[in-house]
């Protein structure tokens, strides 16, 4: 099925509230580390923007935006992260950075929710991880709700009140096969009506596909068209799993690829009482990013896959860092 391209370039009027205050990170265990002296060998041809308290930010420029989350060895939220601690290149090319943040801005989220016949001994657990992850929000942000089994259908279209979304979940029962990938691609086209420049989707699931139209080439193809993070929460059961399709057997693997294109992540548990400490784990990386913004030197509209890469020079003294940014972007079109 042909779609349209949604570039990754960012050609808008971005208006980002800049509330020089701490960031909520949810009894979430996050290291922040001290301002510190890098090596000074990044471009520094513009002068840096200060954002006064309170100050809205303004911008109409050609801007590409890349949301950046940076743990430390022990999966922790590492923040207080200067620019300079920051590299960005693009298809092998260093940008310079010309517009950084750290705070909270507004989300604009939507929730994939697994409601297949598999789900029926977790449904409680499940449901309750989506609730853990509503109460995450700001009064800004807006919220979503996909359900799936044989086919997938929007439960509640861009809200913001998180009573209407408990409402619509708890009235939900789980039955049938799983349309997982077309869940998805619901959610990508819904998410076209956010207002929010920041935006990301949650999949809670059980497993693979076996009963969607479109297939996993579709899938990646609009996720690389999507300015979307996407994160997953998987329920897998290993001993379950001996009976079933390659396509189902392939759902982890799916989700894993799917997430990292986007800078998301994959969460995979095997005990559902685990799932709302992951749902809240994820409610706390969303809020606690690094936005990361560059004009690409390369000019050219041509339609291409832009391969982007995020490196870190940390402060002295840290272990080893991870980084998790999306992949690239196709550049916009003639």
């Amino acid at each position: 099925m042909k779609s349209k391209a949604v570039p990754i370039r960012v050609f808008f009027v971005l208006f980002v509230s800049l509330l020089l205050s701490g960031i909520a990170i949810w009894n979430f265990p996050v290291l922040t580390v001290a301002q510190s002296d890098v090596h000074d060998d990044v471009k520094r041809d513009t002068p840096g923007q200060v954002i006064k308290k309170g100050q809205s930010l303004h911008m109409d420029v050609d801007l590409a935006l890349v949301n950046v989350t940076v743990t430390d060895p022990h999966d922790r939220l590492v923040t207080g992260l200067e620019p300079d601690n920051f590299r960005i290149f693009e298809n092998n090319v260093e940008e310079e950075i010309l517009f950084f943040s750290s705070e909270d801005v507004p989300i604009s989220v939507g929730v994939i929710f697994d409601l297949s016949g598999s789900m029926v001994n977790k449904i409680g657990r499940a449901k309750e991880a989506a609730l853990q992850f509503f109460k995450t929000a700001n009064p800004q942000d807006e919220f979503f709700l996909v359900s799936f089994n044989e086919r997938a259908e929007v439960m509640s279209t861009f809200t913001t009140s998180v009573e209407d979304l408990q409402s619509s979940l708890l009235s939900s029962s789980p039955k049938g096969r799983t349309a997982l990938l077309d869940g998805i691609y619901l959610g990508l086209n819904e998410m076209r009506t956010a207002r929010n420049a920041k935006r990301a989707l949650l999949i809670i699931s059980d497993g693979g596909d076996n009963h969607s139209r479109y297939n996993e080439s579709d899938i990646k193809r609009v996720v690389r068209e999507a300015d979307t993070q996407l994160y997953s929460v998987g329920i897998f059961d290993p001993l379950v799993y001996r009976d079933r399709t390659p396509e189902e057997l392939n759902g982890p693997t799916l989700l894993n690829e799917v997430t990292e294109l986007t800078g998301g992540r994959s969460f995979e548990v095997a005990n559902a009482n685990e799932l709302p400490d992951i749902a809240t784990k994820i409610g706390a990386e969303l809020r606690n990013q690094y936005i990361l913004g560059y004009r690409p030197s390369n000019k050219s509209h041509d339609s291409r896959w832009r391969k982007i890469k995020i490196k870190l020079r940390p402060p002295k003294g840290l272990p080893p860092l991870s980084v998790y940014a999306k992949t690239g972007y196709y550049a916009p079109g003639l």
